[in-house]
């Protein structure tokens, strides 16, 4: 049985395929980089250790599937994976984001990848505490006096002296008891199963929940950021939690409540240590516009791109960054990079970061066959899209194809007499060709329609025909 871990280059292609068309030579280096990570993980810990990441330089114009193979691959073995653009950091002096942010920016999608997997490991108990709430709270028990426990926050005397409710420090610091009677407890048994059937779904109740409110930036922890500190949450541990409330239904309270049980049942430092290692090891940062970081491109602008290239060098060779969850280490995460590079040239990049990135890759332009296949073909195809989204208007619609070929034809002609984006092109001409029928919809109350060359044609030609139309509509 095929599983993410033991995935095979061909397995990883097919995968691929079924999204991605074309590219045929990208798609297998990328899937040969990613089955060597494995390899090396069976090894013994010395030879692991000597085994490095071969980066890819993914070399191509815009809109030919690079960033989608990055993230598709990403998705198919379920690895961090977070996606830069190179001209988005500055050399360190310079204001803005500096290059290890990319590293922590990992760290944080590995969380949630380790996160939801914790939580589902829990979910069973956690929606039977979510439910046993909301029956106390649709069912309450017989109140008793409260019981005043122990607080275990530190800071109590000082906000007591500031004239803050202590409570507010620790909100368990006050236990609720109640008296639950037979008749009570018999109403909440059948209660939990009427909610188990779904019969109380619509039901609206209100419900205290923690707030998912996050505090704004604070422009002092800017320059902390980049030595793993994060402010906010340093101050967030010393201020009460939040609560607030909500008027919501039965089903969106137990949502909201197995959340909030899931977090108090996953032990916090066992998420983080799984979310470095995994990070550590299977983590995929994949850095765009890398040709516009050249010296030599024409668009660099007033900060120094080789400057940033020098700093990208020692995250990519391997090092240590610091992150709020501990250090990382950068020496096993795979690294693409990709880049149009029309005005620059591979070459152009500095020696040793060349060298960091041994795998080059050129993709191919797409070509009016390639298009025909992007509009029908993958899962996620262009035409499938639409068909579905005018679907849920009750309106069927239908491409012969002449149309799809006229489709392709015009995107192939448009991206060669004037920018070449790619794939992208075929939204634009899309959603021109599906205007009038997309605002139309609503008010059509059902019907079929079938797009043919000659309505093509009609929608667009004249477009096409006129080169300044074109350059600015389609």
């Amino acid at each position: 049985m095929m599983t993410k871990e033991n995935m095979t280059p061909k397995e990883i292609v097919a995968e691929l395929d079924k999204f991605i068309i074309g590219q045929a030579t990208a798609k297998k280096s990328v899937a040969v980089a990613l089955r060597n990570r494995q390899r090396r993980l069976k090894l013994n810990e010395d030879m692991q250790k000597e085994i490095t990441p071969k980066n890819l330089l993914m070399i191509g114009a815009t809109g030919v599937g690079k960033t989608e193979i990055a993230r598709r691959l990403a998705t198919i073995v379920q690895a961090p994976f977070v996606k830069v653009e190179a001209t988005k950091f500055t050399e360190v002096g310079y204001i803005g984001r500096d290059v290890e942010s990319m590293v922590r920016d990992l760290v944080e999608a590995s969380i949630q990848i380790v996160e939801k997997q914790q939580y589902s490991n829990v979910y069973t108990q956690a929606e039977r505490n979510a439910i046993e709430r909301i029956v106390k709270l649709l069912i309450p028990g017989i109140k008793k006096e409260k019981k005043q426990s122990t607080s275990a926050n530190p800071f109590e005397s000082m906000f007591k002296n500031m004239g803050i409710d202590p409570n507010q420090v620790n909100p368990q610091a006050e236990e609720e008891e109640e008296e639950v009677t037979e008749t009570i407890s018999t109403d909440r048994e059948k209660m939990k199963q009427q909610i188990r059937n779904g019969l109380l779904d619509d039901r609206e109740l209100t419900v205290q929940v923690e707030s998912q409110k996050k505090p704004m930036n604070s422009p002092m922890g800017a320059g902390l950021e980049q030595m793993g500190i994060d402010l906010n949450e340093t101050l967030g541990a010393l201020r009460p939690k939040q609560k607030t409330k909500r008027t919501v239904t039965v089903k969106k309270a137990i949502e909201l409540f197995i959340q909030e049980e899931s977090s108090k049942l996953v032990n916090p430092e066992d998420i983080q240590s799984m979310a470095v290692d995994l990070a550590q090891n299977a983590g995929i940062i994949f850095i765009d516009e890398f040709d516009k970081i050249t010296s030599k491109n024409e668009n660099s602008g007033t900060v120094s791109r080789e400057g940033v290239q020098r700093d990208i060098l020692p995250i990519v060779e391997g090092s240590q960054v610091a992150t709020k969850y501990g250090p990382i280490q950068t020496d096993h995460i795979l690294f693409i990079a990709s880049g149009a590079f029309h005005v620059a040239k591979p070459s152009d990049l500095i020696p040793e970061l060349q060298g960091r990135f041994p795998i080059r890759v050129e993709l191919d332009d797409l070509t009016k066959e390639d298009f025909v296949k992007i509009l029908t073909e993958p899962n996620n195809a262009l035409l499938k899209q639409y068909i579905a989204m005018l679907g849920t208007e009750n309106v069927t619609i239908t491409f012969t194809y002449e149309s799809i070929e006229r489709l392709a034809e015009i995107a192939y002609r448009v991206n060669h007499e004037t920018d070449n984006i790619g794939a992208r092109r075929l939204h634009t001409i899309l959603e021109k060709l599906l205007e009038d029928l997309l605002f139309e919809a609503p008010d059509m109350q059902m019907g079929e329609i079938t797009i043919t060359e000659s309505y093509v044609n009609e929608k667009i030609e004249h477009i096409v025909a006129d080169k300044d139309l074109s350059r600015y509509i389609l």
